[in-house]
C-alpha cells in the first residue's frame, strides 16, 4: 500500500514536471522571438563595404624615408596618368601643397550665402577632393593656397586684382575651411610682392628700403586680406594655421617690391601688423645655401639670407613667426624663369646643404619643392619626365 501510493504520487510528479518543462521551452522560444521592450533593436550583420567609396590605405613604399613635415611638395598629383603620391611618400614628404582659385570656384556671381560651401554659386573642383583624399591616405597634411579674385568682387578686372572688400575674401575663406575641415594649413595668395600676381601694384627699385605712397598700396591691401582671412579661418577651426607674406625672393621680368620693404609696409590702416601664424617665403637661390654667405645683392632674399629675413620679421612683427618655405628648386637645364642652371651633381650638393639647414634650424617649419617632375619650361624636378630619380631626389630624400 505504501509502496503503491508512492508510485502513484511519483507518476503525478513526473507528469507535472513534464508539463513544466514544456512551459519553460515555450517561454524561451517566445523570448527569443520577441525581445523585452527595453532591449532595443536586434543587432544586424554590418553591410558589405562599398567598393566604390571605401578608401584602402596604401602601403608605404619599401625604402621610404621617415615622413616629416619638414618636407613639402607642390601640387603635381600625377604624371602621364601615374599617381605620384607613392613617390612623395618615398621621399618622406609630410605636406602636400595645392591651390584653390577663388575666381574659378565662384566665377559668375556673389554667393547669396557666401560662408556656406553649399551655396549654388560655388563650384568646388573635383581635383581638390581627390588630392586631399589621396594625400591624407599617405598621412600627409595638406596646405591650400587661396588665390585669385572673381570679377564680380574686384570691379570686373582680371584675377590678380585684389577684391574691393576684404570681407568678400574672408567669406570665401570661411566657406572653403568649412568645405575641407581636415585641412589645417592655409596660405594667403602666392608671391603678392610681384605685379604679375597682385594688383594694384607699383614696383620699387631693387635697393629701395622705403616706399612712396603708391608703392605702399599693395602691401597694405594685402595685409588687410591676410588679417580678414585669419579671423575667418580661426572662427571655423581655431587650431588651423594661416600663412601670410608668401614673398618671392627676387625680381625677374615683372615689377616687384623686395621682401624687406614688403615686410616693413605690410600693415593695417591703424598701423598694426596683420595676424598670421607663419611667414611664407620662396627662397630660390643662385648659390649653394650657406648661412655664412654674404647678403644677396639688390635686396634679394635667397636661402642663405634666411637668418637675415628672420631678424627683419622679428623686428617688424610682435611674435616670432616660423618660416614656411613653400617653393624651392634648382634648375639642371635651361630654365625659362631663372635663366641659369647647374649640373645635376651640383644640384645634389645644393639640396643637401638646404636640407641640412632645414633639419637643424627649428625656425623653418617646412621646405617645399616646387616642380617635382622636369618640364620643358622648368627643369627643376627631382625626377626626369620619365620619372627617373635625379641626383637631387636622393639628396631631398635623405636630407
Amino acid at each position: 500500500m505504501g509502496q503503491g501510493l508512492r508510485r502513484g504520487r511519483g507518476r503525478e510528479a513526473s507528469a507535472l514536471a513534464f508539463i513544466a518543462l514544456l512551459f519553460f521551452i515555450a517561454l524561451v522560444a517566445v523570448g527569443r522571438a520577441e525581445p523585452p521592450p527595453d532591449a532595443g533593436p536586434p543587432e544586424e550583420d554590418p553591410p558589405p563595404a562599398d567598393s566604390e567609396t571605401a578608401v584602402e590605405k596604401p602601403a608605404v613604399p619599401a625604402g621610404s624615408a621617415p615622413q616629416t613635415r619638414k618636407k613639402a611638395i607642390w601640387g603635381t598629383p600625377s604624371h602621364n596618368g601615374i599617381s605620384l603620391f607613392s613617390r612623395y611618400r618615398e621621399l618622406g614628404v609630410g605636406i602636400f601643397q595645392t591651390q584653390a582659385r577663388w575666381e574659378q570656384i565662384a566665377p559668375l556671381r556673389r554667393p547669396q550665402n557666401p560662408t556656406d560651401p553649399d551655396d549654388p554659386a560655388y563650384t568646388w573642383p573635383a581635383y581638390l577632393d581627390k588630392e586631399i583624399s589621396e594625400a591624407e591616405s599617405y598621412d600627409m597634411k595638406v596646405t591650400i593656397q587661396l588665390i585669385g579674385t572673381p570679377p564680380w568682387a574686384n570691379g570686373w578686372r582680371s584675377w590678380e586684382w585684389a577684391p574691393t572688400l576684404a570681407s568678400d575674401f574672408a567669406d570665401f575663406a570661411t566657406a572653403i575651411a568649412r568645405r575641407y575641415p581636415s585641412v589645417d594649413l592655409w596660405m594667403i595668395w602666392g608671391e603678392p610682392n610681384r605685379k604679375d600676381n597682385f594688383r594694384p601694384f607699383t614696383g620699387a627699385r631693387p635697393e629701395a628700403r622705403k616706399l612712396n605712397r603708391k608703392q605702399r598700396q599693395a602691401p597694405m591691401i594685402y595685409a588687410g586680406l591676410v588679417d580678414a582671412a585669419y579671423e575667418a579661418i580661426k572662427a571655423v577651426n581655431e587650431g588651423d594655421l594661416v600663412i601670410g607674406g608668401s614673398t618671392y625672393f627676387s625680381g625677374g621680368k615683372t615689377e616687384i617690391i623686395r621682401p624687406y620693404p614688403w615686410i616693413r609696409y605690410m600693415r593695417l590702416p591703424d598701423g598694426d601688423k596683420p595676424r598670421m601664424d607663419m611667414w611664407g617665403h620662396n627662397p630660390y637661390s643662385y648659390r649653394k645655401p650657406d648661412f655664412d654667405n654674404p647678403p644677396s645683392p639688390k635686396g634679394r632674399v635667397d636661402f642663405s639670407d634666411l637668418r637675415r629675413l628672420a631678424r627683419a620679421l622679428d623686428k617688424a612683427f610682435p611674435r616670432r613667426l616660423p618660416l614656411f618655405l613653400s617653393e624651392f628648386g634648382v634648375p639642371t637645364a635651361h630654365d625659362q624663369d631663372f635663366k641659369f642652371f647647374v649640373k645635376p651633381r651640383t644640384s645634389r650638393r645644393w639640396v643637401r646643404a638646404a636640407m641640412r639647414i632645414v633639419r637643424r634650424w627649428d625656425r623653418i617649419y617646412t621646405l617645399g619643392w616646387s616642380v617635382p617632375v622636369d618640364t620643358s619650361r622648368n627643369p627643376q624636378g627631382l625626377m626626369t619626365s620619365e620619372l627617373n630619380p635625379k641626383p637631387a631626389f636622393l639628396a631631398f630624400k635623405y636630407g
